[in-house]
């Protein structure tokens, strides 16, 4: 069973950005560095349906999808960290990935909780 939520916004994503500060808001606390790290393997099937689908070019939406839903899971589990704290928000928003080995990637999301105040 797993330690983390559903993947789901535990914050107002409004008030999640990849700026310094929020528009129209006050940064009243700073709770330090928060992040989401999600670990994520190809499993055969879709490494099959992908090489069916660079035969025939354009998008590889199995892949695409994959990626959109690690990023937004990470996305989730940053923001539920922040949360966990006490932050209302998240400033600098950044995500960094690495293989970890092959077919086996790593997606973070990182920043720094805030709580905020609308000014």
């Amino acid at each position: 069973m797993s330690t983390y939520p559903p993947p789901h916004f535990a914050l107002d994503p409004t008030l999640i950005t990849t700026g310094l500060e929020i528009p129209g808001h006050r940064i009243l606390r700073n709770y330090g560095v928060v992040r989401g790290i999600v670990v994520r393997s190809r499993n055969i099937f879709a490494l099959a349906g992908a090489g069916f689908q660079t035969l025939v070019g354009g998008d590889i939406t199995i892949f695409t999808q994959l990626c959109e839903k690690t990023r937004q899971d990470s996305f989730a589990m940053m923001a539920f960290h922040a949360s966990q704290l006490g932050a209302n928000g998240v400033i600098a928003v950044r995500y960094d990935a690495e293989e970890l080995m092959r077919g086996v990637t790593e997606v973070l999301a990182y920043g720094t909780a805030v709580f905020v105040e609308r000014m």
